[in-house]
C-alpha cells in the first residue's frame, strides 16, 4: 500500500498515562483498516509509558508507530503528528480516552460520501469516574461560516472534541497548534476550520471521553497562563477571515468572564475583580450575562481581597 492510499491517521499523544494508554491504543488497532494508521507519540513521559508501548508493540507488531520526544506539551505533540502523519485526515485521540466501536467504519463511509469536507464533527460519550455516561451528538451546522464561528466561540452551541473530530491536513496550512499554549490550544485550530472550510456532521459517537478532576481544562493556573492570548491567536494571526473581526470584542469579553469565574473559584478575588472589569471594558454587553454579574456583585459586596 502506498502512502497516497492512506486516508486517516490516528494520533495518540501520550504523557504519563501508562495505565489508560493500552485502552486507547487497542480501541484504534481493533478497527484499523488498510486505509488507516496509528501513530503514538510519547511526550517525554516519566512513568511506565515507554515500557507499556514496548509491550504493545510486541503484542501488535507492525500495527502502529511510536515516536518519542522530549516533553513539550500537547501542542508540540500534535504538530509533530501533523508532520509525521501519512493520512489525509487526522484524528487526535487523548491517551486517557478511547475510540468508539465502529468509529473507523462510520468515519470512512462518511468521508466517502463527503469528499469535500475538511473537518468532520462527530459525537462522543462523556464518561465519569462513577461510570455514568452521557451521549453528546453534534447539532446541524449553519451554512454561514461567520455564524458557525459565532456559535462555537460565543454561543457554545457547536461542541468540538479531540477524538470526536477528523481534520483534513489542508486546515493546518493556516496554522498549527500554538506551542506556547498549555491549554485552549484547540480553539484556534477549530476556529480556522469552521471559518474557512467545508465542515460536516457525523451524528454518531466517535469516541468515549473520560472526565477526571485533574484534567488540565479545569486548571486555573493554565487558563491564566494562556489568558487573553487565545483571542489574538484566533483573530490576529490570519487564522480567520478579516471580515469576521466583528466577533473579536465579544469573544474577548467572554474569555474574560470565563477567567473571572475561575479566579473567583480559586479565591483570587482581586484578580477576579480586575478580570470582570476587563470584560465590561471589552464589550459592555457582558454585564447582561446575569450569572456572571450576580457573582461580581456578591464579590464586591463581600469586600474580599
Amino acid at each position: 500500500m502506498s502512502t497516497a492510499d492512506l486516508l486517516i491517521t490516528f494520533v495518540i499523544p501520550a504523557y504519563n498515562y501508562a495505565k489508560t494508554l493500552p485502552r486507547a491504543v487497542e480501541s484504534v488497532i481493533g478497527q484499523l483498516n488498510e486505509r488507516g494508521e496509528l501513530l503514538v507519540i510519547d511526550d517525554g513521559s516519566t512513568d511506565e509509558t515507554p515500557s507499556v508501548l514496548a509491550e504493545l508493540q510486541a503484542r501488535y507488531p507492525d500495527r502502529f508507530r511510536v515516536i518519542r520526544k522530549p516533553n513539550g506539551g500537547a501542542s508540540s505533540v500534535r504538530n509533530l503528528g501533523i508532520l509525521e502523519a501519512k493520512g489525509v485526515y487526522l484524528v487526535f485521540l487523548d491517551a486517557d480516552d478511547e475510540l468508539a466501536p465502529d468509529a473507523v467504519l462510520m468515519l470512512s463511509e462518511h468521508l466517502a460520501r463527503h469528499p469535500q469536507t475538511r473537518m468532520v464533527i462527530g459525537g462522543h460519550w462523556a464518561v465519569w469516574p462513577n461510570g455514568k455516561r452521557r451521549k453528546h451528538l453534534p447539532t446541524e451546522l449553519p451554512t454561514s461560516r461567520l455564524e458557525r464561528l459565532r456559535r462555537y466561540l460565543l454561543d457554545k452551541t457547536i461542541g468540538l472534541a479531540n477524538g470526536a473530530s477528523a481534520i483534513h491536513r489542508d486546515v493546518f496550512r493556516l496554522g498549527n497548534y500554538p506551542e506556547n499554549f498549555r491549554n485552549a490550544e484547540d480553539i484556534p485550530v477549530f476556529s480556522q476550520a469552521l471559518a474557512n472550510f467545508d465542515c460536516t456532521i457525523l451524528a454518531a459517537p466517535m469516541a468515549l471521553i473520560y472526565k477526571h478532576d485533574d484534567s488540565m481544562r479545569h486548571d486555573i493556573m493554565q487558563d491564566c497562563a494562556v489568558g487573553l492570548a487565545v483571542v489574538e491567536e484566533v483573530f490576529d494571526k490570519g487564522r480567520v477571515p478579516a471580515a469576521m473581526a466583528s466577533l473579536r470584542r465579544a469573544f474577548k469579553a467572554q474569555r474574560c468572564l470565563s477567567l473571572f469565574r475561575g479566579l473567583l473559584s480559586a479565591g483570587r478575588f482581586a484578580e477576579a475583580r480586575a478580570m470582570y472589569r476587563q470584560a465590561i471594558g471589552a464589550d459592555w454587553r457582558a454585564v447582561l450575562k446575569m450569572s456572571y454579574t450576580r457573582k461580581a456583585v456578591r464579590l464586591w459586596l463581600s469586600g474580599k481581597r
